[in-house]
């Protein structure tokens, strides 16, 4: 892994500006049940209402309060992002982080519970593979300006970016430019398959609707190629058509239609997103402004750029 900043190195990397908005928590509580990928056992997830500057984090079984933070992410973590603290996981929780990052929940309590026992390692529910079903359900409830607990409210800070920075692995890799509005461009490479070959998109992220109607429903997705060796491996336990999409290099997309035209890609973005909300702390924006481009990245790579920032 090479992390590597610009050429003017003296300067902060980060400079936390306001955004010119209050920090915001959901309106009231939202609720789902779900199988977890990699662990195949149900959880309930309860995410509820929290003061400003509480930021975004995870209550377990065991009483354990974990936070939505980069500082606390497992490395290294295949095929999803942990976080971790005292003997507790929270596994695969990057689809719900993206939703609340996207739509500007900023402060929340995440509270989960494993359906099938009581050990210490707990699965975020992947629902159908994307952050769908979690934005309807935050749209739905509404936000509200946080306040402190003697009720004042916070300005929203967001990290801005004040010089390139970048993280590799191989030919794969993360680069961040300063810019003043929030972008992100992705690439991804599967030459041996032809229905996914070669994309890129790239968003701008000026607001929620970009997420909502271009990000949120895009689903995970896999080879078939690779489903024996991952199972081998112990994951994806709960894995099937109904939450991921699945191609084959001979035969296609063996559930399309997709939703979206280049869905994995843009699926990629949206782990990024969740991924880089770790960034986030009391309350402030987790993704950086700037425009982030990345190539054949995942979450090892996503998550040890993020720490590159967070350690600035």
């Amino acid at each position: 892994m090479a992390l590597t900043r610009g050429l003017k190195s003296s300067a902060a990397l980060i400079s936390w500006k306001p955004t010119g908005r209050l920090q915001q928590t959901l309106a009231g509580c939202v609720e789902l049940t779900g199988l977890g990928l990699h662990s195949g056992k149900s959880s309930k997830v309860m995410i509820s209402p929290e003061f400003a500057r509480k930021g975004r984090y995870f209550d377990c079984n065991s009483n354990c309060s974990i936070p939505a933070s980069i500082d606390f992410a497992l490395r290294p973590s295949p095929l999803s992002t942990t976080l971790s603290k005292d003997g507790v996981q929270v596994r695969t929780v990057e689809h719900l982080l993206s939703a609340l990052e996207a739509t500007g929940v900023d402060n929340c309590r995440i509270q989960i519970h494993s359906l099938d026992s009581d050990d210490s390692q707990v699965e975020i529910p992947i629902l159908d593979g994307s952050s769908r079903q979690w934005v309807d359900l935050i749209l739905e409830v509404g936000l509200r300006v946080a306040v402190d607990e003697c009720g004042r409210s916070c300005e929203r800070l967001a990290p801005h970016l004040n010089e390139p920075y970048h993280a590799r692995v191989d030919d794969a890799f993360i680069a961040a430019f300063p810019s003043p509005e929030l972008r992100i461009t992705y690439g991804i490479h599967f030459p041996q398959v032809s229905e996914i070959g070669s994309q890129w998109v790239s968003f701008p992220l000026l607001d929620d609707s970009v997420y909502v109607q271009q990000i949120a429903s895009s689903r995970t997705f896999c080879l078939l190629e690779q489903v024996e060796q991952m199972r081998e491996a112990g994951l994806i336990k709960g894995g099937s058509l109904e939450n991921a999409i699945v191609c084959s290099a001979s035969e296609g997309w063996l559930n399309g239609p997709l939703r979206l035209p280049d869905e994995p890609c843009r699926h990629k973005v949206l782990d990024l997103i969740g991924d880089l909300s770790l960034c986030a702390g009391s309350g402030n924006q987790g993704l950086p402004v700037a425009h982030i481009v990345a190539y054949k990245g995942g979450h090892a790579l996503h998550t040890d750029f993020a720490r590159g920032l967070a350690k600035s």
